[in-house]
């Protein structure tokens, strides 16, 4: 089942995460955040984008969301995307069912372009692989943009890289942006 994430959902949802910050590098933070930071995230984002959790016999396995591309008003149409998945679940198709689920609630709000970025070896080692890459680009995601040896987590360095998706059409002209400046 997936439905809208709530802030009761933290700790759950940060009980996923925090595996990806203490043992990954998909997650570039270094310190775990609280229980009650992770619930601010949570509240923050869904002020204006969906936050959504699959569950699994009644059981969170993973989440995603969407938040700015960038803040300025001209990019409102396109956001960034992020997802996790509990590690004991991987390869259960739950991300696909997560990221199809996410497009469809954008789609509705009018998003046209979506963004990942994602951590990217300079060589794979056992923090990192190319598989959210390769995860994002089954999906229909392709890779834009890379940015070099910017990131430094567990003594070694990492690339960035930004995939696009774009969900929706582009028309010449726009008659529908009376919210450009919320």
């Amino acid at each position: 089942m997936i439905r809208n994430a709530v802030p009761e959902d933290a700790k759950r949802l940060l009980e996923i995460y925090s595996y990806y910050v203490a043992n990954t590098a998909i997650s570039l933070e270094y310190d775990v955040p609280t229980q009650s930071e992770f619930k601010g995230r949570i509240e923050n984002t869904l002020k204006k984008y969906p936050y959504i959790v699959l569950e699994n016999d009644g059981i969170i396995q993973g989440y995603a969301y969407a938040g700015p591309f960038k803040s300025r008003a001209a990019y409102h149409l396109s956001c960034e995307v992020s997802i996790y998945v509990d590690r004991g679940a991987k390869g259960c198709g739950f991300g696909r069912k997560l990221y199809e689920a996410l497009e469809e609630k954008l789609k509705d709000q009018g998003i046209l372009n979506l963004y990942a970025c994602i951590a990217d070896p300079i060589v794979e080692d056992e923090y990192l692989t190319k598989n959210s890459e390769q995860f994002h680009r089954h999906l229909g995601y392709v890779k834009v943009g890379e940015f070099h040896k910017c990131a430094y987590k567990f003594g070694r360095w990492y690339n960035m890289i930004w995939m696009e998706k774009m969900i929706g059409e582009h028309p010449k002209v726009r008659t529908d942006i009376s919210f450009l400046g919320d």
